[in-house]
């Protein structure tokens, strides 16, 4: 789960660095967050943007938990919207293989 939630907070940060993001983050009032992200890029300061990245931004952009718990979550913050999912980190783990299923029985 460290190592997963480590790797999503290198990609938000990555995202939120990008001008073109900016308006997603004001929406949520972090837009502050955009300009300091695009700062620490433009300085090559890639190894700790994602410390920027804190738990309310996080869970704002990402799902994260255990297996057994992330069917009931997407269902309940996106419904029947939900068309393609990607799992951090990337792997063939059985796991994923439950999660999947559990959505799809779901559905």
């Amino acid at each position: 789960m460290a190592d997963a939630s480590i790797a999503t907070r290198k990609q938000i940060a990555f995202y939120a660095s990008t001008p073109a993001y900016r308006p997603v983050l004001d929406l949520h009032g972090w837009g502050d967050l955009q300009t300091k992200l695009h700062a620490m890029s433009k300085a090559g300061d890639w190894a700790n943007m994602s410390a920027e990245i804190d738990n309310e931004v996080l869970d704002a952009f990402a799902i994260v938990g255990e297996p057994e718990n992330l069917a009931a979550e997407f269902h309940r913050r996106f419904g029947t919207a939900i068309q393609r999912i990607r799992f951090t980190p990337k792997s063939a783990s059985p796991r994923w293989d439950y999660v999947i299923a559990a959505l799809r029985a779901s559905s």
